[in-house]
């Protein structure tokens, strides 16, 4: 593996710079080429959430048929945890019922949402948990090949045996490590090179995995989530946010841009995706208020993350 100087955040309050987070950077053109290349993108991350969308090809692949394209979005989501996901949820689940989930019990993401349910009494709930969308397609996907629903997250069940090589086959390479995710799940580990082919794969063939998180970005994530409003802002783009600094998009013609952060912060992987997007001459008015990310004091903006390098 091959590494170039890596690309850099830096993270200034009241105009000093506090820290800076390095980054690996990948920046692909329509015909698969390099066009800006940082960091260890030869090295093979966990994509963390940012795979849900090829775990979802993948169910599809299986024979999942979701019953709307919302429930598709929600399999490729790290949701908030607002009614409106919780309510797909529930609709795929059906008569399997929410004691079938094997993501951990977790609080709304969205502050509002966690509010609420604690003010009705409640507390976490696997519903709720983020990655709940992934998992109710899952056990549709059991239900439908007649598979065991216990133990469905197990590396050796059939679904995730079978799961393995579709997402192998859309990355173009061998799945390097295989760890469990933050909910249960395996997680998959691909080179950024890979994820790239991969969500480029996905935007250029207008299949229904792009055609539901295009129709649907707030499935996809949530209300005032980054990556939410990057795909309202920029129509086309195909795009999912991960655990510890990951997130990947690619656009209609398969261009595509993939990031991680190095130490997993989550405030420097928004400003390299839009240098990533400007570098594919994209400008759209989405990108200038996703550029910086703030950084607050006293509730009050008094600083950024911004790129250092490229720039």
């Amino acid at each position: 593996m091959t590494a170039t100087a890596p690309a850099v955040v830096e993270v200034v309050r009241s105009g000093y710079v506090e820290s800076r987070h390095e980054a690996s950077l990948l920046v692909v053109g329509p015909d698969g080429e390099r066009v800006l290349s940082l960091g260890e993108v030869d090295r093979p991350w966990f994509p963390r959430s940012a795979n849900k969308p090829l775990q979802a090809a993948a169910l599809l692949a299986l024979g999942w048929d979701p019953a709307a394209p919302e429930q598709l979005a929600l399999a490729c989501a790290s949701h908030s945890g607002e009614p409106g996901h919780v309510e797909v949820v529930r609709e795929v689940l059906g008569e399997l019922g929410t004691e079938a989930l094997g993501c951990p019990p977790d609080l709304p993401l969205d502050e509002a949402a966690a509010r609420a349910v604690l003010a009705a009494g409640g507390g976490p709930e696997r519903l709720t948990m983020n990655c709940s969308g992934k998992h109710a397609a899952m056990l549709r996907t059991c239900v439908v090949n007649g598979w065991p629903l216990e133990g469905y997250l197990d590396p050796a069940h059939p679904l995730q045996q079978r799961l393995q090589p579709l997402l192998e086959e859309l990355a173009g390479e061998r799945v390097r490590h295989v760890a469990v995710d933050g909910c249960g799940a395996p997680q998959h580990a691909l080179t950024l090179g890979g994820l790239a082919r991969a969500f480029a794969l996905l935007a250029r063939d207008g299949g229904p995995v792009a055609v539901a998180m295009r129709e649907h970005p707030w499935h996809v994530g949530g209300t005032g989530r980054d990556v939410t409003r990057l795909m309202e802002g920029l129509p086309g783009l195909v795009a999912k946010d991960g655990a510890e600094g990951v997130v990947a998009a690619a656009l209609p013609d398969g261009a595509a841009v993939v990031v991680k952060v190095h130490d997993g912060a989550a405030r420097a992987r928004m400003p390299l995706l839009v240098a990533g997007l400007r570098a594919l001459g994209r400008s759209e008015p989405v990108l200038d208020e996703l550029a910086t990310t703030p950084v607050l004091g006293g509730g009050r903006r008094v600083g950024e993350a911004r790129v250092a390098r490229p720039g």
